[in-house]
């Protein structure tokens, strides 16, 4: 199963043990626009079933887990709501501006909108911390976590991977909601 997968070569494995003592660090950040505060991308060395292998890991807050999953819903119902639902694709124009939407572009965000906020009011959407494994990558073995944290700092994932890597990570499983933080306007 795993013969072609070039997370578990041996020599591949070396390489990226070496990459990442060069980092001072336990992992590699893949460099992604993704990356944030709340959401982080990288490369660590573990064990799955009794080898070596690379994680390709991502890593966010609960509370990005849980606006993820408002919106898969809020998607999902504004599909059902509109015949000719697609999903909304923000584009650039030669200036790198983003691009006004059509005006069934604007009126599906609008409803998702609202079905978010909808969600969100009633608690509906409740997520706990997860680790979820893929071994059905093309590289490696693929990892998807959430943990209840403010931010995704290098400490927390040096932290999270010792733990994950000597077996001793203790996942909440207190079912958790959010509501947006309403930003303050600056004048």
């Amino acid at each position: 199963m795993f013969t072609s997968n070039k997370g578990f070569d041996p020599e591949v494995i070396e390489q990226y043990r070496q990459r990442i003592a060069r980092t001072g660090k336990n992992f590699i950040v893949i460099d992604g626009e993704d990356n944030s505060d709340e959401y982080q991308h990288f490369y660590f060395i573990g064990m799955y079933e009794g080898r070596p292998v690379v994680y390709d890991a991502a890593l966010y807050t609960l509370r990005l887990h849980h606006n993820s999953e408002l919106y898969e819903i809020a998607e999902h119902k504004a599909a059902r709501h509109f015949p000719e639902f697609k999903s909304i694709r923000y584009r650039e124009d030669e200036n790198g501006d983003l691009q006004a939407l059509d005006d069934l572009e604007e009126e599906i965000g609008l409803y998702m909108a609202e079905v978010m906020m909808e969600l969100e009011e009633e608690g509906e959407v409740k997520v706990h911390e997860f680790v979820d494994l893929d071994p059905n990558v093309d590289f490696g073995i693929g990892l998807d976590a959430a943990l209840n944290i403010d931010k995704i700092t290098d400490e927390v994932m040096k932290r999270f991977i010792i733990d994950f890597n000597e077996d001793t990570l203790k996942l909440d499983d207190t079912l958790y909601t959010f509501m947006t933080e309403d930003e303050e306007v600056m004048d």
